[in-house]
Order: C-alpha cells, then structure tokens, then sequence
C-alpha cells in the first residue's frame, strides 16, 4: 500500500511502464523523469510485460512458508476451548499454556465471534433486528421499574437514611398491613422503530390492556408526525398486548409477537449451555443419570467383593473357680 509521499501510485507505475515499454523510453530517461531510481523503473517495467496493467497492484508481503506458525492441533484446542467455555484470550492462554497474543490471533484468524456478541448462557451470537425501511417494524414493550422514595433511596444514601426517607414519603396515598407507605411502580411503555431507531416513551401508572392501547394510539399518532407509516408491530406474549382492546387500537396494522418460551426453558437456558441438537438442562441431565443408575444397578451385586464369613467372638467372661 503506498503512503501519502510515494512518487508512484498505480497511475503512476502504469505510466511509467508505458513509456518505457510502449513509447520505447530508457530506464534511465524514465527514471529521471518520474524521480525514481533505475531499478525500480525496471521493475515495474518487467511486471507489465508480464501482467499487464494488473502487475501494477501491490503484491501482497505475507511470506509463502511460515515454520512457526501455531499448529493446527493447538488452533484446534483452542477453538474448542472457545466455543465450549466461551472464555477471553487471556484464560484460554493460562490453560493451554500459550501467550495472550497467540490465542487472539487464532481467534481472529478463524473469524470467532466476540463473546460481548454472544449470549453468554446460550453462546448464540446476538444479531439486531433491523428492517429495509422506516415503518417496517415498530417495538413496542414495557419496563418496569421501582418507585425511589423522596430524598433518595438507601443504595445512594445508606440503608439508615434511605429507610427514613421510605417512611416519611407518602405521596402513593397506600399503605400495608403494617402501616408502611406503599412505593409502587412506574411503567415505561416504550415503541422503537427498527430502521431508524427513532423512540417513543411514555412513563404511566400501570401496563393494562386500556393503557397499553392508549399508549399506540398516542405513538402512531407521533410516528405519523414524523413521516413514518407503521406497518408491522412486534409485542411479547403479555395480557396487555393480547387483548381485544390493543388489537382494536392497531387496526389495519399487522400484530407480530414474539414466540412463547417456558418458564422452565428460561431458567435452564439462563443456568446451562445448549445442546447441539436440543437444550439439554437439568431434568435431561436428571433422567440421564437415573437410567444410568439402572444400567448399572443389576451388574452391582457381581461387581462386589463377595461377604466375609462371620465369625462369633469368644465369650470373655470367665467362670468361678471350684
């Protein structure tokens, strides 16, 4: 690659070779003129005899044999490790006894992912949804998030004050059982779109399925303000969204939601890595286990050493004399 003061670009090698090689210049009068040496002029003169104009792109300096390159047995471990525990360069150095740059350039040469694109429990790689045009897909979610008390909470000023503060706050107007002011939540109902990222967010009191569909229509209404018709809208699988009153509220708009997941699948798909066919979590691995317990259980009592024979001891009790 030439930098910003070499005298010959690939414009200029070609014309350089041309005057030479066309126009039946010396080596010397074309040296002379494009400011290099003899030798260079003859080199570049040489390459479009033999290629052509495409002889005047930079070759490329990476040698033919590398004798120390890392072996592919150790790149192999290490993209096992990697893909398996899904650990930095730095871990991977440590347990396979390497350097921290080795492993880096293994993971770069074979186009790894980096873990901050990963999913850490599933080791999937995160990938954006993203649409052609505004409009496209719109995300409409909720967020809720705990009321903090007047004067601050107790992880900025301290349990002792942020209790005082949590008392003396009353502004919900409710109270429990024991007479403490209720804190409440607030819900951030939020719509994004996909293309342009351009937001919509609203903080209200509740996620109801009346609210929810108030909020659409307020957020269509802002979207339609800023030149973006919506078309499709992606919602999660909650009561709100699933109601009669939002689907009334989308009208002509398409309603996509998000597949449904288990509770159980969260929670081993949060806790275990997948399966390369299915996610094997903990009952898999549970049952797995107990029919291996009963594979082996009948080889068990041939597997034992056979019993000692019991011997009765002695009795120590001595008898009177006569």
């Amino acid at each position: 690659m030439s930098h910003r003061n070499a005298p010959l670009s690939e414009t200029g090698r070609l014309r350089l070779a041309r005057c030479v090689v066309d126009d039946g210049w010396s080596l010397r009068r074309a040296a002379e003129r494009f400011q290099v040496a003899v030798t260079t002029a003859q080199r570049w003169a040489g390459r479009y005899r033999e290629q052509g104009p495409a002889g005047m792109v930079d070759r490329s300096s990476r040698p033919h044999h590398s004798p120390n390159r890392t072996p592919t047995r150790i790149e192999r471990r290490i993209i096992k490790v990697r893909v398996l525990r899904r650990w930095g360069p730095a871990r991977i150095a440590y347990l396979l006894g390497l350097n921290v740059s080795t492993v880096h350039r293994v993971l770069t040469r074979y186009g790894l992912a980096k873990l901050r694109w990963l999913d850490r429990p599933t080791g999937r790689v995160i990938r954006r949804m993203e649409s052609a045009a505004c409009g496209d897909l719109v995300h409409v979610d909720v967020k809720k998030l705990g009321k903090i008390p007047a004067g601050g909470g107790w992880r900025m000023l301290g349990k002792s004050v942020g209790k005082r503060n949590k008392q003396a706050d009353k502004s919900s107007g409710q109270q429990t059982k024991y007479h403490n002011p209720v804190r409440g939540y607030h819900f951030l109902h939020s719509a994004i779109d996909a293309h342009s990222r351009l937001a919509y967010s609203e903080l209200l009191s509740d996620e109801r399925k009346d609210t929810a569909a108030a909020f659409w229509l307020r957020a269509n209404a802002w979207f339609a303000q800023h030149g973006i018709t919506v078309r499709k809208v992606l919602t999660d699988n909650g009561s709100c969204y699933r109601s009669h009153t939002f689907g009334e509220a989308l009208g002509d708009i398409e309603h996509r939601r998000t597949p449904a997941i288990s509770t159980a699948d969260q929670r081993q798909s949060g806790a275990f890595p997948p399966h390369p066919g299915r996610r094997v979590g903990l009952r898999a691995s549970l049952h797995q286990r107990r029919r291996a317990l009963r594979r082996i259980s009948p080889l068990a009592a041939h597997l034992q050493s056979p019993p000692r024979p019991h011997r009765t001891r002695r009795s120590t009790t001595r008898q009177p004399r006569t």
